[in-house]
């Protein structure tokens, strides 16, 4: 089994941020799923500021990678899901904090409002190993 390889041809405009156009996965790979993860702590509550939601988010991404013998660089997409009016460069400053320079394929998309309205910003993945 191989590393996904990344990649963001010529052929289109160079990434805006910290993610990649492509992520391949070669056969024979096992894939992990992660369902959308919210900033809860891992004892139960909830943060009431956003950077600190937005952390805990990505550190609950990668304590999910962790407990399957995964690293952040095995991260091949993400999707996160942010409710407007909150600010990008927070999200970006606990991407980095928490994955370092690891680029998965990804998007970013605002909307109007999670499940609960307490929860600021949801974050799913897939991570192949």
């Amino acid at each position: 089994m191989s590393a996904p390889e990344f990649s963001n041809p010529s052929t289109v405009a160079a990434p805006l941020g910290a993610y990649s156009h492509t992520g391949w996965v070669r056969s024979g790979s096992d894939v992990l799923y992660i369902a959308g993860q919210v900033g809860v702590r891992p004892d139960g509550t909830l943060p009431e500021s956003f950077a600190e939601q937005a952390d805990e988010a990505f550190a609950n991404i990668v304590r999910l990678l962790s407990a399957h013998g995964l690293k952040p660089f095995h991260l091949v997409k993400t999707n996160l899901y942010v409710v407007y009016g909150q600010a990008a460069n927070v999200v970006r400053e606990a991407r980095r904090k928490n994955l370092g320079d690891v680029r998965p394929a990804s998007t970013f998309i605002y909307v109007p409002q999670l499940v609960e309205p307490k929860y600021l910003i949801e974050i799913e993945g897939v991570a192949v190993r």
